[in-house]
């Protein structure tokens, strides 16, 4: 086979192992970065059917640091400055004093147990202070927690990235430097790098993304051309401040993201949403290269010293860093045990540690493979074991009874005055900002955004939440919308209305698998419960009772009500959907929608 066909071949192979990997762990419902580890050591040292420095040569690790770079881009743009104002003390202390207790205690276990000298120790212990959003993300959403420590767990996983790639490299110039200029003025020289990593970072970050928002707000670049500029401005910008400054790269590319979506001034939806397509590609791509890259079999990197390092970080460094960094904090200790057991550690450590192989000489690629092994061990630990856990420490509610509702129309918000009244968790999503300004009029929280985004996923707090109801006037949007949140929710607990047409022949010729359940009746359509809405219709509740029966109910309502919850005497919430065919029982409250002529009893 020709030169040039073997690397189409091995380029091939990478996507198709990357996405491989991507849909069975979507499939099996575990953490993807566990099989994208497990087929790119297979088809690298394994089976010797990929090899990386071959295809790429030496653009492979500028392939990977751009890649790093985007990825962290995209991190920023999740975060909403919003959410400091609850747990702000809290997550500057964990990326700061929880940073340094991680990064001593580590390199002094790798000092210890792995038996590296004291540079290499203290490059390793850098290098593992990093967490990894691209794991922490999916598991927050599998595990739900409340929204204190899902926003704390979120924000620390993005900004930890940056400076944890900052102070390895920073740490690797000041060991390499110390025996030439003592060891005072290397710590001297490392903190004045991390001053000037830290402003030209952050000036350039900031610089560039006000220039992009100029561009935008002026309308100096079409539509078409806006989603490859913000790319190009990634790569500009994280190539011209490591220029400037080594290693700020990585935080200007953060901050640019974090002042794009803290911004009022432009929409960039469009932006937000070419990041989740891209993101998922680059960290499949990325994760077989570096996995295919490594040299050391499974069998030299399972040795009782490297199990036994990482147990250490798992069991003893996580823990006492969260415990000393929250001390006083805002959080119960509830949450500060649930943090403690959260350290997966991701993209960036396994990036970091290919790139600096390369000058730490004869141990590099042995400090590669241990942080592989952290990696895995640390995804495949707290992904197993985080679900159980929270909500052993009731921080996660197992079947929580609140609802978000897609469309924020007069019908959507009737029913979340009513739930949010009853104590239940409420969150209504739509794109129209006049419905939405009318919810949070109304007292309802809001989400602006397509539903159907994965970037809704990531962002919206589900926290209290445990079923969809999809009352959009778009048939379309309601089905897919159920298909979504069918792997957040389960199948039984997403539901839309009755699809327009009147005989309901396109509702019951459609595969179960296609739609979520119908709710509240057949012929509950939009229409025509926005024609009752508009005719005077009115949301109520009523309590059934030995006196006051189902029976009672109806006689009085007959069949101008129309049934829409069920709430049982332990605060359950029940839909009423077309397939649900229970009646209410006394001691049971019942939501309805009356007609005008209808009275509360």
């Amino acid at each position: 086979m020709a030169e040039t066909d073997r690397i189409l071949v091995d380029l091939a192979g990478i996507f198709a192992l990357g996405m491989g990997a991507q849909w069975v762990a979507w499939r099996l419902r575990i953490p993807s970065i566990v099989l994208l580890l497990a087929f790119g050591y297979v088809a690298g040292p394994a089976t010797g059917l990929i090899d990386p420095d071959a295809v790429f040569g030496n653009l492979l690790l500028p392939v990977v640091t751009f890649s790093v770079a985007l990825i962290l881009f995209e991190g920023g743009l999740s975060l909403k400055v919003d959410e400091l104002k609850e747990t702000g003390g809290a997550i500057w202390k964990l990326v700061s004093i929880g940073a340094f207790v991680t990064w001593i205690l580590a390199s002094l276990a790798a000092y210890t147990i792995m038996e590296f000298n004291w540079e290499v120790s203290l490059v390793v212990g850098a290098i593992l202070v990093v967490t990894g959003p691209t794991v922490i993300g999916p598991l927050l959403r599998h595990i739900r927690p409340s929204r204190r420590v899902g926003a704390v767990a979120k924000w620390e996983g993005i900004v930890i990235d940056p400076i944890g790639a900052v102070l390895a490299v920073l740490v690797l110039e000041a060991t390499t430097s110390a025996s030439g200029e003592g060891f005072a003025d290397a710590l001297l020289g490392a903190g004045a790098g991390l001053a000037r990593t830290a402003v030209v970072g952050g000036v350039a970050g900031g610089a560039v993304a006000w220039i992009a928002l100029l561009f935008l707000k002026r309308f100096w670049v079409p539509d078409f051309l806006q989603i490859p500029l913000f790319v190009m401005s990634v790569v500009v910008v994280f190539t011209v401040s490591n220029l400037l400054q080594k290693e700020s790269g990585l935080l200007a590319v953060t901050v640019m993201g974090i002042v794009l979506a803290n911004q009022k001034s432009v929409a960039i939806r469009h932006i937000v949403e070419f990041k989740e397509n891209l993101r998922v590609l680059l960290i499949s791509a990325v994760f077989i290269l570096l996995a295919a890259r490594l040299k050391s079999g499974l069998t030299e990197l399972l040795d009782w010293r490297s199990l036994s390092f990482v147990g250490v970080l798992i069991l003893f460094i996580r823990p006492f860093a969260v415990l000393v960094s929250t001390f006083g904090s805002e959080l119960n200790w509830r949450e500060r045990v649930f943090l403690g057991w959260l350290a997966p550690r991701g993209i960036v450590a396994a990036a970091v540690a290919s790139v600096f192989a390369l000058h730490l000489e004869e141990v590099g690629e042995e400090v590669t493979g241990l942080v592989f092994l952290v990696v895995v061990m640390t995804v495949s630990v707290y992904g197993l074991t985080a679900p159980f856990l929270a909500r052993a420490l009731k921080i996660s509610n197992p079947n929580p009874q609140g609802v978000l509702i897609v469309g924020a129309h007069r019908f959507s918000r009737a029913l979340g005055c009513l739930l949010k009244n009853q104590g239940y968790q409420v969150l209504l999503a739509d794109t129209s900002r006049t419905n939405l300004r009318k919810a949070r009029m109304e007292g309802l929280p809001t989400y602006y955004g397509n539903i159907l985004s994965e970037y809704a996923l990531e962002t919206l707090d589900l926290g209290g939440i445990g079923r969809l109801l999809a009352l959009t006037p778009n048939d379309e949007v309601n089905t897919l919308a159920t298909l979504h949140f069918s792997e957040v929710f389960g199948r039984s607990e997403v539901y839309q209305l009755s699809m327009g047409g009147g005989n309901g022949a396109d509702r019951d010729s459609m595969s179960l698998r296609l739609h979520g359940r119908f709710l509240f009746g057949k012929e509950a359509t939009y229409d025509s419960l926005m024609g009752q809405i508009r005719s005077g219709a009115a949301v109520k509740r009523t309590k059934i009772s030995e006196e006051y029966d189902f029976d009672a109910f109806l006689s009085k309502y007959g069949q101008d009500a129309l049934l829409l919850f069920r709430i049982d005497q332990n605060g359950r919430l029940d839909i009423f959907a077309i397939d649900d065919e229970t009646t209410p029982k006394p001691g049971e409250e019942v939501v309805f929608l009356a007609a005008p002529s209808g009275k509360d009893s």
